[in-house]
């Protein structure tokens, strides 16, 4: 009887973990740049989360997050998407592009 008890409890406690870990995914942290001209600054985006629209002038961004970030070429988020991994970069397309972080 004490055995059952003990494995109860077990699995008592152990719920909670597994229910408060499933599908709930950690927010990105750290930082998402983009150049657009070497007139303007750098546009930063901290923690960042969602879909977002470049800015209009875009030309690079930079992923400096621990999440991998997608970039695309319409301002939704909507279209294929080229994924850029934490610490890399990519050009993207100036005037109707975004990005969301996964």
């Amino acid at each position: 009887m004490r055995r059952i008890v003990m494995a109860a409890a077990a699995v008592a406690l152990a719920i909670p973990a597994v229910i408060s870990g499933a599908g709930t995914a950690a927010a990105a942290t750290g930082r998402v740049v983009v150049f657009e001209t070497e007139f303007q600054q750098l546009t930063v985006y901290e923690d960042p989360s969602g879909c977002h629209k470049l800015p209009v002038a875009s030309h690079v961004l930079v992923n400096l997050t621990d999440a991998t970030v997608r970039t695309y070429g319409d301002p939704l988020c909507l279209t294929p998407s080229l994924i850029v991994q934490p610490g890399f970069g990519t050009h993207v397309a100036p005037l109707t592009g975004s990005f969301s972080v996964e």
